[in-house]
Order: structure tokens, then C-alpha cells, then sequence
């Protein structure tokens, strides 16, 4: 357990049983905790504004509310009721009483939330509750409430309209009437998404079940279409996004909008009219509409005549649509209809995500008129998101305050983590559309009179500024390219202080966008500093990289608090004037004390220590590994660092490397004198020492260390000979002496690793007396360059040659990369080290993708300065005409200028305030394919040192094997570029690929800082752990707990609970639970979708576990549905020739096998065969499996040959890798004599035949079909799922399963990916087999299960 028991609260010791709260699909509640009422606060709804005034007040934050105050209803009722609450009944105007499961902690308000999106009481919003004709308080828990128990009855009161409540109204049916309309997800904005995991499975899982029981053994259509075929050419693209019937909306009405008479006149406000609509319904009727305090009435005006008087039907209603219904029977019908199926929708479906996601395709949508759209636009919404009217957040004091939060408890601390990560969430949305606003030339400048470049803005509360060199600031680090990517660096910094999160320290909210070609910083701004001069507010750091340098203690006492989890060394160095001053950072990282009086630092682009790979030092020799590769390389600019995932891979490697110099010395000590031996001085042991921030991870560091496991086992055990060990002992000191000077730990007493983040700055100069010091530091540096690459980029290759990892696209490579501590700038020495493999056949997939992401990042430079000239009317067409000379056959492509009658002939007079670097000039017009590829084969080289050998895109693919819709998703992800869905013909030499209407827009790329739920993560990590263990129930608690948190923190939807739903639907499918387990995995399916992306790996990934779950409660059709869809995605993302695809391809064929359609699975199993053969080598026991499932299906066609040849072939293989005596070679052969049998009685039946003609006597030939229960038990021992059957008394047996399990994994050496990435190792094909198929007498006793 990772959390220790006393931090729980006292009413829930750590081992009791919690509610199961969780399954009911929303924020559950630890059972017996009583949490502060405000934690369970589900939404802002739009009273909220009354009431809180202070804009940082946590308790209203969620993470629901992403969206605007009038619309965070969608999708939470889910959330809202599950404690063991009480029912009461409701009565509200016009419909029956209906009752309502309440909890004692839920708040009044949310009681409305739930009418607000209840079919029969959605329309209304303006409403208070009353009980025995008392007004209930918004704000008021309900267990506060007087007389309120079960059964209690709640009147629904309307109440007089505002002219808030009135817009808030008229919002609230915008989004009843768009609550099925897609185009907010196509468009990217209020934290939509896409997701089309309901056309796959027509509608909801749960109920199909019921549904479809009994037609699932009709014959069902199992002929996929022919482009997912295996061995298909075609690669289209529209069928990503296949259109969902519900999005054909029912047109309730043609065009509702404010009307041009607002506001009313002051004779009209004191008879109480608000504000005027104008609506013309589905039959073409043209009203006016005015809302009144007491409700909506139609008026007499027209468009052209004002006459406030009402009209005819004289009806008053107090809800819009209720007066809708009365005056157009078509918006009465289509309106029922529509709310009928929005209610039906998945929540998931509709529940705002936390950051925005984009899609780069999107449908031809018609543009509909939309007052809300409209308003908003032109309001810059200012007024209106933000949770006090009129006043802008002080964004600031929100991200400072969250912060300060108490954190002592669980409760404290989920409070706090979540009002952290909802201001983050918000800062975000706000930060990346002022910086859009900023590139599209819509804020002034604060400084208008300088040049472009050189503008800062300021908008809602946050400062921004542009990714270029201002002053000559970032001179002697490489100019404009050292200002690009200082912001990200500066970012990385922000996250890790974040992550370290020191009381008293603080940083700036950032978030960095890059959209059209620039990119912004937004930051949040630190009080008093645009009052005074910058040389006055630093009171720590310097701002002349060096020169001028000041210190504080404050600072210097914070910092230090870092300096262990960051592996900072605390130096010093000299200023201007030859004094030493003491620095616990970089010298650009600044201290400022604002006028709130908190420290902050910025700048933190170096918080890092330097890459010098990259950095050429004149003088400085690099270690023979780092010349062999070509280094040290000059880059395009000196603020190349190291990541902290190779640091702290680094100090882990050491550390191992320490404690075997150390403790072996000690045990020869020991061994030659038996006496008391001791130890450290200060009784400090270096096991201790060993920083406890991170415990050794096996999975880094200790690749070179042959088994991980031994080696750290190992040292396990030296570290306690170490520890036993008292501290008298002078020899003994003299080891630890000698190991620590041996692995360059400052201290000579304890391992202790740092890194002075200053060596090498240009500008830095340190003191005579830490010259040594200096030398040892730039020793670290070297060695740290060097590790990189001869131990953390090796290691990834033979982890993708072992297929421990298998990235599936650009994003997915980028990020095992990272994870490893490699940037993105060694990509080039990834591939060389791929070419030279040994196994460079089985890396095929990962050069393929290496190339890819090589050619489409270099595209990406050079589109992004090719933007930078183009002005905002001519983007769609040079953003086409990029495309075409990137992606297009057609030799010569000519880009289309915006017509000659539109170009103003008063060109002359150049306006100041243009948009950034926004120059006249059509210089992008005449770009040509073979000169961009030019480019792009000079940027490869040059920036990652790898020499493609291609000219044009047509040779890239024929040479390296890609596919051009690969390369256009990718391209598009990296810029943000969004195209039409439609059929591309990117080989004609006729026509371009491209035309500029096939540009539908351009978005921001986002980077920001990701707060974390700690608390809940531990309780991940632990049910994980559980769950290797072999203790399912446990893990399953663990993982349910974690889920409790996660959804307290972040709300429902996050990357995090997508993969708590993943495992806690396998462990339920392990235990047998299939509804349970399609019911989370579907979650994790629609949530994977909205997160990540449709087509993300991930998300084909979860597609792919849905299906087994499907094929387990016998919907087969839906299996299979599920498995295409997956399959298709797999082509459109990388192609046919990947290892997952040998998965898929079993799987697929499996199933067709289980519906007998022989030649239909063979095809996909066959398939399989090829590229398991590829990629695991001939020999392997993945292969043998794959042979033994082709001729399973051989023999239910009765071609007994072609059977007993695949079988032969799977027995050969099972004999050189397992012997003659394992089961799983007995079980083959015994298989080869019942084909044997079989085909000897065919033929015998056949001699009959010719022998006595046709009038012969011949028993009826069985085809057999396979059972359910043997293609479901294939299934499993495919995906990596072992069911062992367990007495009592085999439960000791365990433990030594699982030792024999270790050593077949050493004797078959074929290393078998996790299928989960969270899974423990990766499986041993062999061992996996071998489990899932023990004799299945496990029917009295429990089964119990492990999982690969």
C-alpha cells in the first residue's frame, strides 16, 4: 500500500471496503468518509453567480464545468445521485410527480441540475424549490434542510425572469435544440469532442445485451468491407467519420435569434420587457418574440416596425419552448423527439472534456444562424463565462490560491488538487483563444509604437508575448530559433517546480500555443510587475544571462527544498564586480516578490542541466562513445538540455553502479574479518540517502544490467550490508569514500547526485575556489551525454526489437522516446541504430514510423516559417498549395492568389497595427514540390543528421514504404491544420491533391502544464500492483477507490480514468463478470475517443478489448463491427505491416471462425501468420500458435492436407523451443493424430466413392464448428489473458508457477509485448499458452486468474 494508513481519515482505516460507489459511472464517494460537503459540489449552475464573489473560491471547481454557465447541465446526473441517500418527491407545473433518489451531501442546486436535464423539465431554469411553502436556499446542503426526509414532497416554483436569467434561458434551449448537433465538436470549441463508438454498437451496450440475446444466432453479414480486407491497397478517409443518423437533426426551427430591436426602450422596461427574439418556425412563420419578467409572449413588431404590443394567441408561457409548442406543430413534435434521444446518448458522449481536443477532418457542414454563436463572438464572452459578470478573472490569484490550499488529509488534499486542476483547465481555454485573438490582429498591443515582433499584449488578465528575439536578448544562444524554443523549455521548468510543489515557491500559470506559423506565451501576471522596472523586482537571478547576478536567503532556503527531487547543485558563481554570490538554479531563473508578497521564480528554461551533444565547447573533450556517433554536433541554438527523465535515469544508473563498488568492498571486509563492521559517519546510510522521491524504477537505468530484476535485487541486498554497518569503522568509510568520488557524488560520505545547471552558459563565470568542483561537474555532464547514448537509446531499440513497446504513430514513438530521457533531436541516431540492428527486419514498423515523423517534422519547420508570410485571407489557399507540394503527384501545382477584383488598389499606405510579421507579399506562391522536398531532405539532415534519400514525395513512399494519408494526419495533427473529409487523390498527375475549399480551418497546438491527482494515482499504482500479485479482489477495491479520486479531481473525463476503466474491465472479465466489464471497458472506449482522439493508438487499443468483451456476452455481430473498426484505423494510422496487426488479425479471424466463415477467416489468419512471422521470427511460439489457429479452420473446411501441414509446422516449433515433454508439444501432437484419423476416413470415404459410384453408402460428412467456449478460450490466450484454475491447496503452488513462468521466459527467449502498458512484464508467448490451456477441470473449485 503506497499511502500509509494514518493519512486516511480516522472513519476509513486503509483495508476497509469501500462503497463500490464508483460503478454507477460517476464521482463516487468513499463510503465511510465523511468529506466536506463542497468536494461533492457537481457543477456551477447559473445561481451560483449570485452567490460567490470572490473568483478563487475552490469549492465551486469541478472539472464538469468546463462549459458556459447556462450549459454545464449536460450529463450530470450521472454524477449527482448515488450515496445512500433518500428519495423525495418532486411536483413540478404541468407534468405527474415523479420521485427522486437524493443524497444528504448534495447541495439544492444540484437538484435543479438534474431538472435542467430531465426530458420531461428540461426546458425550464428559472425555478426555486420549496418545501411545506418554504423557499429552499441554492446553496444549502440538503441535510441542512429542516423537515426534509423521505418522502418529502418539493414543489417546483417558477420564478420572474432577469434579464441574466432570460439570456441564461434562451441559452439553455440553444443547447436543447444543438444537444445532438456535432458541429461545436468539428469546430474545436466549449470542450467537445467527437465520438462514434454508439454507430458501431447502435446505441448503448448495456441495453443491446437484453436487446439482442436471442437474434444473435440469426446469420449475420460478416463481410467486412472491401478496404479492410487484408492485402487492400485503398486507404479512404471518409470513413473515419461515418455519419451518425442522429446528427440529420430534427429541425425544431429555422432560425432563432436576438432581435434588432434590443434593448427595449425605457418605457418598454418599466412594463417589464427584458429583451426581443426573433424566430421563424419550420413552417416558414416569421414571429416576434418578447421576454418578460413574467415569461415569453409573441409581440406585434416586425422586422422593419417596432409594435410591442402582444399578438395573437394572447398566451403567456414561462418557458420559450412551451410557447414554442404552441405556435409551431412541428417544433412541438421534432422538440419531444430530440430530447427523447439526447437523454438516451451515453453521458460520456456529452460530458465536456477537461482541455480541448481538435479533429483534423471534418464533414461539409451548412453554417446555421445561431444567436448564442453570435453574441458570443463579438463579446470577446468576457462577461460571460468568467463567474462574475462585468469583471474579468484575476487569473493569478486563482493559480496562487488553489495552491495555498490546506493539504493534510485525503479530503484536504482532493480538494485542493482538484480546484488546482480545474483552474489550470480554465486558464488553459482562456490563455490559448487570447492567444489566437493575438495572431489574428484582434488585441491592441500594450506597446503599439514598436515593431510587430517586438508587441506584448495583454487580455483577460493574462500577459502575452511572441516566440521572437526581442533586443538581442537571446544573442549569444541562437537568436529568433533560441526565443522559439525557450517557451517550451520555460514550460518544462514550470511543470517540474509544479510537480515538486514546495510550500512558499511559486510559479507562473503558462501555457505556450503555436498557431499559424507563431508562437504565444501566455502567462499569468504577477501583481506590481508591469508597475515597475524588471531591474528593481529581481531580487534573485539575473537578467543579462549572467553578468549582473543577486541572491536572496529566502530564495536560497526555497530552492534548496528542490534541489533533491530535481538533482540541482547549489553553486556559486561571479557577478559583474568579481563578488561570489550563491545560486540554487540557473542564473536565468528569476526571483520576484510580488506585490502580494509571494515568492515566484521565472524563467526556468534551464532548469536542466545542459545536452553537450549538442553544445560544441572549444577545449572540451566529449568520451569516445559521444565522438563515435558524430558528437558533439552543433545545433541551431544553445538551450539544448537534458531531460528529467534521463537524469533521473542517469543518477539511477549510477546509483546501482554505487552500491555494487560499495557493498562489494564491504562484503569482502566483512567476509575477511567476522568483528562489528561499521559505517557512515553521520549515520546517514547512502541507502537512506538515495533519494526517496524516486525509488529505482527497474524499466530505467537498468537495461544494461542484463535481467533488471536480479540486478536490483541485488542490490537490495547491498544496500542492507551497507546499512547494518555502525559508522566506526575507518576502512569501511574509506570504500564509501572511494565509491562515492567513483560516481561523482558530492558528498564523499552518501550517494548523492547533482547537476550544476550553469556549467557551460556562455556568461557564467565561477570562482577560483570551485574550480575542482567545476571540473567534476563537467565530467558529470559528459558522462550524462554519454549514457544517453550508449545506454538509454540502445536500450530503446531493443526494447522495440523485443516489442516491449509498440508505438503504432508519430505521437505514440515521440512518447516512449521521452519516457526514456531521449529528445525528440535524436531521432536521426534512433533510426542509424535501427538500420544497423541486427533484428532490422523486426524493427521494420518503428523505421517506417521513425522516417515518417523525421519527414513530416521537418515539413513542420519549414511550414511554419512559410506561414508566417502569408496573410489571414490568403491561408486557405497557401496552406492548400503547401499540401499539394508536399503530399500531391501532380508535377506542377499553382497556387491561387485571392482574386485580382478584390485586391484593394490603395495598397501604398501599409497600416501599423498589422498582425505579426504580416507582410504584403506572396512569396509562398511560388513554392514547387521538388524544391519543398529539397528543403525538407536539407532540414532532415541538418537538424537530425539523417540523410533521406528521396525527391519528391512519390519516391519517399515507393523508398520507405509510407502511405501518403499517413503522412497528411500527421502533418495535420503537428500543425493544426483541419481538411474536409473526402476522398483525396493524392496520385494524380492531372489535377492537384488539393483545392483551397478543402481547407476548413486552422487551430492552435497547445502545451501546457497537466496537474496531477497524487493521492488517487497512489491507489493505481497499488490495485496495480495488487493485481500482479494475483490478488484480484484487492486490486479491484484499489483500482475502484483510485477511480473515487480521479473522478473527484478531475471530473469525469480524463487520460488517467480512461486507464483505471481499461484494468478495472479486465479484472472483471478475469473474475467473470462480462456485463460489468463491457460496461467499464465501453466507458474507457467513448472516453479514449473524446480524450485522445478518435483514431489515437489508444483508442484502437480499447476497440480491440470491447470486442473480446462483446464476442464473451455473445454479440458477435457487434465483436466484429468493433474489430473492422479497429482494423481500419490501424490502416488509416500506420498500415498493414505492424505486429499489432498480426493481433488483430487473429482476432478477427477467430471470430469469423466461430460464425463458420471459413474462407473469410482464413484470409485474416493468414495474414496474421505472415507478420507474426515477420516480426517474431519463424521460431517463435507466437507463430507456432498462429499455425495450430490456421489449421483449426483447415479442418473445419475438411482440407485435412493443408490442416496437417500448419499443424506440423506449429509441433516443430513447440519441439526445439519447449522439448518433447511439455504439454503444449503432447497437446499438438495428439492433435496431429486426430487430423490424421480424419483425413485417413476421408479419404476412405472417397476410395468408396469412386469405387461404387454414386449409388455408394456414405455417412454424411460433419463440418465441424468450433464451440463458443473453445474460440472464446483462443481469444484469451491471444489478448494475454490466463485464467489458472486454482484449489485451495494449488494457491501455495502459486508462487512456484510463477518462479517456473520466469525461467521459461529465459529458455524461450521470445519476449511477448504487455498487452496493457500498465500490465506487469511482458508475457512469455509460451507461458501464456501454456497456462491458458491446463486441463479446464476447474469447475469446483474458484477460478482464480492472473493477468500477463
Amino acid at each position: 500500500m503506497v499511502i500509509k494508513t494514518d493519512e486516511l481519515p480516522a472513519a476509513a482505516p486503509a483495508d476497509s471496503a469501500r462503497e463500490p460507489s464508483s460503478q454507477a459511472g460517476g464521482k463516487g464517494r468513499p463510503g465511510a468518509t465523511e468529506l466536506p460537503s463542497v468536494m461533492l459540489l457537481n457543477g456551477d449552475c447559473p445561481e451560483s453567480l449570485k452567490k460567490e464573489e470572490g473568483a478563487a473560491e475552490p469549492p465551486r471547481e469541478n472539472g464538469l464545468d468546463e462549459a458556459e454557465p447556462g450549459e454545464e447541465t449536460t450529463g450530470q446526473e450521472v454524477i449527482v445521485i448515488q450515496d445512500t441517500g433518500f428519495s423525495v418527491k418532486i411536483l413540478a407545473p404541468g407534468i405527474e410527480p415523479f420521485s427522486l433518489q437524493v443524497s444528504p451531501q448534495e447541495m439544492v442546486q444540484e437538484i435543479h441540475q438534474v431538472l435542467m436535464d430531465r426530458e420531461d423539465t428540461c426546458h425550464r431554469t428559472c425555478f426555486s424549490l420549496h418545501l411545506d411553502g418554504n423557499m429552499l436556499d441554492h446553496f444549502s446542503e440538503l441535510r441542512s434542510v429542516e423537515g426534509l426526509q423521505e418522502g418529502s414532497v418539493l414543489r417546483v416554483v417558477e420564478e420572474p425572469y432577469t434579464v441574466r436569467e432570460a439570456r441564461i434561458h434562451v441559452r439553455h434551449v440553444r443547447d436543447l435544440l444543438k444537444s445532438l448537433d456535432p458541429s461545436d465538436a468539428f469546430n474545436g470549441v466549449d470542450c467537445n469532442s467527437l465520438s462514434f463508438l454508439s454507430v458501431f454498437t447502435d446505441g448503448d451496450l448495456g441495453d443491446s445485451g437484453k436487446r439482442k440475446k436471442g437474434l444473435e444466432m440469426d446469420p449475420i453479414d460478416c463481410t467486412p468491407p472491401e478496404y479492410i480486407l487484408p492485402g487492400s491497397r485503398e486507404r479512404p478517409l471518409c470513413p473515419l467519420q461515418p455519419q451518425n443518423r442522429d446528427w440529420k437533426p430534427l429541425q425544431c426551427l429555422k432560425v432563432l435569434t436576438m432581435s434588432g430591436w434590443n434593448p427595449p426602450p425605457g418605457n418598454r422596461k418599466m412594463h417589464g420587457d427584458l429583451m426581443y427574439l426573433f424566430v421563424i418556425t419550420a413552417e416558414d412563420r416569421q414571429v416576434s418574440i418578447t421576454a418578460s419578467t413574467r415569461g415569453f409572449y409573441l409581440n406585434q413588431s416586425t422586422a422593419y416596425h417596432f409594435n410591442p404590443k402582444p399578438a395573437s394567441p394572447r398566451f403567456l408561457s414561462h418557458s420559450l419552448v412551451e410557447l414554442l409548442n404552441q405556435i409551431s406543430p412541428t417544433f412541438k413534435k421534432n422538440f419531444a423527439a430530440l430530447q427523447k434521444k439526447r437523454v438516451q446518448r451515453h453521458p460520456f458522449e456529452r460530458i465536456a472534456t477537461p482541455f480541448q481536443v481538435y479533429s483534423w477532418t471534418a464533414p461539409q457542414a451548412e453554417h446555421a444562424m445561431d444567436c448564442v454563436r453570435a453574441e458570443d463572438a463579438y463579446t470577446s464572452r468576457l462577461g460571460y463565462e468568467e463567474h462574475i459578470p462585468g469583471q474579468t478573472r484575476d487569473w493569478n490569484e486563482e493559480l496562487q490560491t488553489t495552491r495555498e490550499l490546506p493539504r493534510k488529509n485525503l479530503p484536504e488534499r482532493l480538494l485542493r488538487e482538484r480546484a488546482i486542476f480545474k483552474v489550470h483547465s480554465d486558464f488553459t481555454a482562456a490563455a490559448t483563444r487570447g492567444a489566437m485573438a493575438v495572431i489574428d490582429g484582434n488585441v491592441m498591443a500594450i506597446n503599439p509604437s514598436e515593431e510587430t515582433k517586438m508587441q506584448m499584449f495583454i487580455w483577460n488578465n493574462i500577459f502575452f508575448s511572441l516566440g521572437f528575439d526581442v533586443r538581442d536578448h537571446y544573442k549569444d544562444f541562437g537568436g529568433d530559433v533560441a526565443a522559439y524554443v525557450a517557451p517550451t523549455n520555460d514550460l518544462n521548468g514550470v511543470r517540474t517546480y509544479n510537480a515538486v510543489d514546495v510550500e512558499g515557491l511559486y510559479t507562473l500559470g503558462t501555457v505556450v500555443v503555436d498557431y499559424r506559423g507563431y508562437r504565444v506565451t501566455a502567462q499569468s501576471i504577477i501583481p506590481g510587475i508591469l508597475e515597475r522596472d524588471q531591474e528593481q523586482s529581481v531580487i534573485y537571478g539575473s537578467i543579462d544571462f549572467g553578468k549582473t547576478v543577486v541572491s536572496h536567503p529566502r530564495y536560497l532556503e526555497l530552492l534548496e527544498r528542490t534541489s533533491r527531487p530535481l538533482k540541482i547543485l547549489r553553486h556559486r558563481v561571479l557577478n559583474d564586480r568579481d563578488e561570489e554570490v550563491e545560486l540554487c538554479s540557473s542564473v536565468e531563473c528569476k526571483g520576484i516578490i510580488g506585490n502580494d508578497g509571494r515568492h515566484y521564480i521565472l524563467d526556468l528554461l534551464r532548469t536542466f542541466p545542459p545536452d553537450l551533444n549538442f553544445l560544441p565547447v572549444p577545449g572540451e573533450v566529449l568520451p569516445e562513445e559521444c565522438t563515435r556517433a558524430g558528437f558533439p554536433r552543433a545545433h541551431r541554438h544553445k538551450l539544448c538540455c537534458l531531460r528529467q527523465e534521463l537524469v533521473d535515469a542517469f543518477v539511477e544508473h549510477r546509483y546501482l553502479l554505487f552500491m555494487k563498488l560499495a557493498a562489494l568492498q564491504l562484503m569482502q571486509q566483512k567476509a575477511s574479518k567476522m568483528e562489528t563492521a561499521p559505517s557512515l559517519e553521520n549515520g546517514d546510510p547512502p541507502s537512506s540517502e538515495s533519494k526517496p522521491e524516486d525509488p529505482p524504477a527497474p524499466e530505467v537505468g537498468s537495461e544494461e544490467e542484463g535481467s533488471s530484476a536480479s540486478g536490483l535485487a541485488k542490490v537490495k541486498e547491498l544496500a542492507e550490508t551497507i546499512a547494518s554497518d555502525d559508522g566506526t569503522d575507518p576502512r569501511s568509510r574509506e570504500v564509501i569514500r572511494n565509491a562515492c568520488k567513483a560516481v561523482g557524488s558530492i558528498s564523499s560520505t552518501a550517494f548523492d547526485v547533482r547537476f550544476n545547471p550553469d556549467i557551460f552558459s556562455p556568461g557564467v563565470r565561477f570562482p577560483e575556489s570551485c574550480q575542482e568542483e567545476v571540473r567534476d561537474q563537467k565530467q558529470l555532464l559528459k558522462d550524462a551525454a554519454a549514457f544517453l547514448l550508449s545506454c538509454q537509446i540502445p536500450g530503446l531499440v531493443k526494447d522495440f526489437a523485443d516489442h516491449a513497446v509498440l508505438p503504432m504513430d508519430g505521437a505514440t514513438l515521440a512518447e516512449v522516446m521521452r519516457q526514456r530521457g531521449i529528445n525528440m533531436r535524436y531521432l536521426g541516431k534512433v533510426l542509424d541504430l535501427v538500420v544497423r540492428s541486427p533484428a532490422r527486419d523486426q524493427l521494420d514498423h518503428i523505421y517506417k514510423i521513425g522516417i515518417g515523423e523525421l519527414i513530416t517534422r521537418s515539413a513542420k519547420h519549414i511550414f511554419k516559417t512559410y506561414l508566417q508570410g502569408v496573410e489571414l485571407s490568403g491561408l486557405s489557399a497557401a496552406i492548400s498549395h503547401f499540401l499539394n507540394c508536399f503530399l500531391s503527384s501532380y508535377p506542377n501545382p499553382v497556387a491561387h492568389l485571392p482574386a485580382d477584383e478584390l485586391v484593394s488598389k490603395k495598397r501604398n499606405r501599409r497600416r501599423r497595427n498589422r498582425p505579426p510579421g504580416a507582410a504584403d507579399n506572396t512569396a509562398w506562391a511560388v513554392m514547387t514540390p521538388q524544391e519543398l522536398w529539397k528543403n525538407i531532405c536539407q532540414e532532415a539532415k541538418n537538424y537530425f543528421d539523417f540523410s533521406l534519400e528521396c525527391e519528391t514525395v512519390d519516391q519517399a513512399v515507393e523508398t520507405y514504404g509510407l502511405q501518403k494519408i499517413t503522412l497528411l494526419r500527421e502533418i495535420s495533427l503537428k500543425t493544426g491544420i483541419q481538411i474536409l473529409l473526402k476522398e483525396y487523390s493524392f496520385d494524380s498527375r492531372h489535377k492537384p491533391a488539393f483545392t483551397e475549399e478543402d481547407v476548413l480551418n486552422i487551430f492552435p497546438v497547445v502545451k501546457h502544464v497537466n496537474p496531477k491527482a497524487s493521492d488517487a494515482f497512489h491507489f493505481f499504482q497499488s490495485g496495480q500492483a495488487k493485481v500482479q500479485q494475483g490478488f484480484l479482489k484487492e486490486g479491484c477495491e484499489l483500482i475502484n477507490e483510485a477511480l473515487n479520486l480521479f473522478n473527484n479531481v478531475y471530473g469525469a473525463m480524463h487520460v488517467e480514468i480512461c486507464a483505471c476503466l481499461r484494468l478495472l474491465a479486465r479484472l472483471h472479465y478475469i473474475m467473470g463478470d462480462y456485463a460489468e466489464a463491457l460496461s467499464n471497458q465501453q466507458k474507457a472506449v467513448l472516453m479514449s475517443e473524446r480524450v485522445m482522439g478518435i483514431e489515437h493508438p489508444n483508442t484502437i487499443q480499447e476497440y480491440m478489448h470491447l470486442a473480446l468483451y462483446c464476442f464473451a456476452s455473445s454479440q458477435l455481430s457487434t465483436a466484429l463491427s468493433l474489430l473492422y473498426r479497429a482494423r481500419y484505423l490501424t490502416l488509416l494510422v500506420f498500415g498493414e505491416d505492424h505486429p499489432e496487426m498480426a493481433l488483430l488479425d487473429n482476432n478477427i479471424g477467430l471470430v469469423l471462425h466461430g460464425v463458420m466463415e471459413c474462407d473469410l477467416s482464413l484470409r485474416f489468419l493468414e495474414n496474421a501468420l505472415a507478420v507474426s512471422t515477420k516480426y517474431h521470427g519463424p521460431k517463435s511460439l507466437k507463430v507456432a500458435l498462429s499455425h495450430h489457429l490456421v489449421a483449426r479452420v483447415y479442418e473445419s473446411k475438411a482440407e485435412f492436407r493443408s490442416a496437417l501441414q500448419h499443424e506440423k509446422e506449429g509441433y516443430t516449433i513447440y519441439k526445439t523451443q519447449l522439448g518433447e515433454d511439455h504439454e503444449k508439444t503432447k497437446e499438438s501432437s495428439e492433435y496431429l493424430k486426430c487430423l490424421t484419423q480424419q483425413a485417413v476416413a476421408l479419404q476412405r470415404t472417397m476410395n468408396e466413392i469412386y469405387r461404387n459410384g454414386s449409388s455408394a453408402n456414405i455417412p454424411p460428412l460433419k463440418f465441424t464448428a468450433p464451440s463458443m467456449a473453445s474460440v472464446l478460450e483462443q481469444l484469451n490466450v491471444i489478448n494475454g489473458i490466463l485464467f489458472i484454475p486454482l484449489s485451495q491447496k494449488d494457491l501455495e503452488n502459486l508462487k512456484a508457477e510463477v518462479a517456473r513462468r520466469h525461467q521459461l521466459q529465459e529458455a524461450s527467449g521470445n519476449r511477448d509485448k504487455a498487452e496493457e502498458p500498465m500490465a506487469t512484464e511482458p508475457e512469455p508467448a509460451g507461458a501464456s499458452e501454456d497456462a491458458a490451456s491446463q486441463p479446464p477441470a476447474a469447475k469446483d473449485p474458484p477460478s482464480l486468474s492472473l493477468q500477463g
